[in-house]
């Protein structure tokens, strides 16, 4: 159960290492699994915390020892008015959690990815802080949480608009590049596919049109990898 009402816990482990050898067959090399943590004033309990993260250590484990890579993905949700110092503090304590179990469950860290959020106020926090303020914010938490042989960080970009997703990953490449033990990338869903969504509405005419605005989104993206994302881009 979990720690607190309106806490979710991921669940779906049974029959999972049968299922995941299936798909090795099959020839899939990764796998992705997600757990959601809510931030209020009473959350995340201890209990949602450790539940979640020893699903995730089973996950992952399970997927090695069937030959995937696993994508572990701990999000800490963006909904909410907490403030960005609560989202780090929130963040930490998964991480730590996280890996804590993925240790316990004998998991190889350098044939992992971990897949997590940035570290950022709530949607309707009053106080929306810098890109370079988040960048900061973020990688500090890594750096207290991630051992190093976790050879990538692949952000999911969850609430964010496509332009700051861009600008914030950029960032933390610019500002902390040859202090990054792990490559800071990108596994952005929503950021990357809306704006094509919204121009295409299932029309058959506006195909070409969706087909660039989501090349130009990867393009940004893949410059935001490398620290060369800057505004102009999302003018041209």
């Amino acid at each position: 159960m979990a720690g607190h009402p309106g806490e979710r816990l991921t669940e779906g482990l049974d029959g999972l290492r049968d299922r995941l050898a299936e798909y090795s067959q099959m020839g899939a090399q990764f796998a992705k699994w997600r757990a959601v943590i809510a931030v209020g004033d009473c959350l995340p309990s201890r209990g949602c915390v450790e539940a979640n993260a020893h699903a995730l250590a089973r996950y992952a484990a399970l997927c090695q020892e069937a030959g995937l890579v696993p994508i572990v993905e701990p999000e800490v949700l963006m909904e909410g008015e907490h403030t960005l110092e609560r989202c780090g503090k929130v963040t930490e304590e998964v991480l730590r959690m996280v890996f804590n179990q993925l240790y316990t469950q004998r998991v190889t860290l350098e044939g992992m990815i971990l897949k997590p959020n940035m570290v950022l106020p709530g949607l309707t926090c009053p106080k929306q802080e810098t890109v370079d303020e988040v960048a900061d914010a973020t990688v500090k938490c890594l750096l207290r949480t991630v051992p190093a042989a976790v050879p990538g960080v692949a952000f999911l970009s969850g609430g964010q608009s496509s332009e700051l997703a861009s600008a914030r990953l950029n960032a933390m490449n610019v500002r902390f590049k040859s202090r990054l033990p792990w490559a800071l990338a990108f596994s952005f869903a929503r950021a990357i596919q809306q704006p094509a969504l919204e121009i295409w509405q299932g029309e058959e005419t506006h195909v070409s049109a969706a087909q660039q605005a989501l090349a130009h989104r990867a393009n940004c993206n893949r410059a935001a990898r490398r620290g060369e994302y800057t505004d102009a881009m999302e003018r041209t």
